[in-house]
């Protein structure tokens, strides 16, 4: 599974891109109004630390808007992925842009209806909301299993499922076994990841026993 960073501040892409783990990173503009800073500045500046793919959202609804604007931030970085909502625009959209190769995240994505129909219009990502289905009382891992599993069927669908709107490490892991090709989380929960009481209490102990011995290794 491939880690994105759902994030626009440089500062965590940075620490974060130094593990090695991040292969990508989202933003749109609430994340990007949070930084504070010139929108166009922070996609540049990301782009640079970040080799994968990033993806930067357009605030147009309608078809012409989303092209020009796509066609403006494609111009931003290499690996620029154009986001745009699921609706019969965004749908346009993305074809125009996958169609000249150019990387498309569908975002806002919320049944597996409107994922089949993103990847029948070439969109790169498909991005599902687990948590905000959880927090109306519905099962968003269940979606990610739905998609995965409709994709599978189909040889030539080529879109990846980019699990968003994460909220714990238990979706990441569930998403995981599902066979999710992608998730893209917040840096704290990313952080997360790595910890457990028993590695602490591990580490604890053997710290505790070589101080013991009076040795040292450097």
């Amino acid at each position: 599974m491939k880690f994105f960073v759902d994030t626009a501040d440089i500062k965590e892409i940075r620490d974060l891109a130094e593990t090695g783990m991040l292969d990508g990173v989202t933003t749109n503009p609430t994340l990007i109004a949070k930084s504070g800073r010139d929108f166009f500045e922070v996609i540049k500046e990301i782009c640079s630390v970040v080799d994968g793919p990033v993806s930067a959202e357009v605030t147009a609804t309608d078809v012409a808007g989303m092209i020009k604007e796509g066609e403006k931030l494609a111009k931003l970085g290499k690996n620029i992925a154009i986001k745009v909502p699921l609706t019969w625009d965004g749908l346009k959209a993305c074809k125009h842009f996958t169609s000249k190769g150019t990387m498309v995240n569908v975002t806002l994505c919320f049944s597996a209806a409107q994922a089949l129909l993103a990847a029948k219009a070439g969109a790169t990502f498909i991005s599902p909301f687990v948590g905000r289905l959880d927090d109306i009382g519905q099962d968003g891992m269940q979606l990610i299993s739905d998609i995965v599993t409709i994709y599978k069927q189909y040889d030539y669908f080529k879109t990846e499922v980019l699990v968003a709107s994460i909220r714990n490490p238990i979706h990441i892991t569930d998403a995981a076994m599902m066979g999710a090709h992608v998730a893209t989380i917040p840096p704290s929960v990313l952080k997360q990841l790595v910890s457990h009481p028993l590695t602490d209490k591990g580490l604890a102990t053997f710290l505790a026993d070589w101080q013991k011995t009076g040795q040292k290794i450097a």
